[in-house]
C-alpha cells in the first residue's frame, strides 16, 4: 500500500523500523512527521527552486528528503543515526544524487561537527529541516558564525523555540537566540504544526520558522562583544542596565556614562532593548 504520492503506507516503515531495532528517542528529538499535506507545505514554505543547494537536518525515514528531492534541489542530508540513514536511502531513488553523512550536525553546542563543516553546500545555500528538538537552538545559533550562511533557512522546530526566533523587543520570548539571528536574518513565524502529525506524538506543538539572510549582516568584528554582553544583560533580564551592565564592565561609573551618551534611563531593563540599542551599548565596551 503507498501513500497518493506513492511513498510507502507508515506501517512500512514501522517494522522496517522495528527490524532494526530503532527506538525514537526523546532526548534526541527523533519525533517523524507523517502528514503528507504537511511535508509538501514545509517544501512551499522554503521557496526552494531546482538546482539550489539545500542541507537537510535529521532527514529521519526520509519523508521531507523525498520532496526535496522532487523540488530539484541539490541535497546533501545529515543523519545521527545509521538505521534511519539506511531507511531514507531505500526511499530515495539513488538517481537523485543526494549526499548522505551520517554524523551529528555538533561537535558540542558551540560548534558544527568539522565533518558537516567539509560537506556544506557552496553559497548560495539553504536550509530545510524537520530539526531534531535537542539540535535546534545550538544548530541554528552555529549557522550565524559561519563565513558563508545559508541564504535562508527553513525550519520545523517546537512552538516556544519559533516563537522566540521570531520574538520582539519587550516579549518575554526576546533574548540570546533571537538576537544573534536577527542580527543576520529577517525571521518570519510559519504555520503551526498539530502533535497529532507526529510519531511518536511529542508533548508539544511545533511551528515553521523561515529566516532570510538580510543584505547586510552584522559584522564580524561586532560578534563577540554583543554576544558577550547579551548573554549577560540576559541572566540579569530583570534588574536594572546600570547594576549590570556596571558588573559586567566593572566599572559602574563607565557604565551610567555610557547609558547617559546614548539617553537610556539606567533603571531600564535588558528585555526591553531592541537590536540596535544593543549593538550601540557594545560598541561603547568597545570604544
Amino acid at each position: 500500500m503507498t501513500s497518493a504520492d506513492g511513498r510507502p503506507a507508515w506501517s512500512t516503515f514501522r517494522d522496517a523500523l522495528e527490524r532494526a531495532g530503532f527506538r525514537p528517542s526523546k532526548k534526541l528529538g527523533q519525533n517523524f512527521l507523517l502528514d503528507e499535506n504537511m511535508v509538501r507545505a514545509i517544501v512551499r514554505d522554503a521557496r526552494v527552486a531546482p538546482g539550489d543547494r539545500v542541507l537537510e537536518v535529521g532527514p529521519g525515514c526520509g519523508f521531507l528528503t523525498l520532496h526535496l528531492v522532487r523540488a530539484g534541489v541539490e541535497l546533501t542530508c545529515v543523519e545521527l543515526d545509521a538505521r534511519l540513514l539506511e531507511i531514507a536511502r531505500a526511499l530515495v531513488p539513488e538517481s537523485a544524487g543526494v549526499r548522505w553523512v551520517e554524523g551529528d550536525v555538533l561537535a558540542g553546542k558551540h560548534a558544527l561537527n568539522p565533518d558537516v563543516l567539509g560537506v556544506l553546500p557552496t553559497a548560495p545555500w539553504h536550509v530545510v529541516s524537520n530539526l531534531p528538538y535537542s539540535v535546534s537552538a545550538p544548530f541554528l545559533a552555529c549557522l550565524c558564525d559561519l563565513p558563508e550562511p545559508p541564504a535562508s533557512i527553513t525550519v520545523l522546530v517546537q512552538r516556544e523555540v519559533a516563537e522566540r526566533i521570531a520574538a520582539s523587543p519587550g516579549s518575554a520570548d526576546w533574548g540570546p537566540l533571537t538576537i544573534k539571528l536577527q542580527g543576520h536574518y529577517r525571521a518570519e513565524l510559519g504555520r503551526s504544526v498539530g502533535a497529532a502529525l507526529f510519531w511518536p506524538r511529542p508533548s508539544v506543538e511545533s511551528a515553521v520558522v523561515r529566516l532570510e539572510l538580510l543584505p547586510e549582516r552584522l559584522p564580524r568584528a561586532e560578534r563577540g562583544a554583543l554576544d558577550r554582553l547579551v548573554a549577560h544583560l540576559f541572566q540579569h533580564r530583570r534588574q536594572g542596565l546600570a547594576r549590570v551592565l556596571g558588573e559586567h564592565w566593572g566599572d559602574r561609573a563607565r557604565a551610567l556614562a555610557a547609558l547617559e551618551r546614548l539617553e537610556i534611563d539606567p533603571r531600564e531593563r535588558a528585555e526591553n532593548l531592541d537590536l540596535a540599542t544593543l549593538r550601540a551599548l557594545a560598541s561603547q565596551h568597545r570604544s
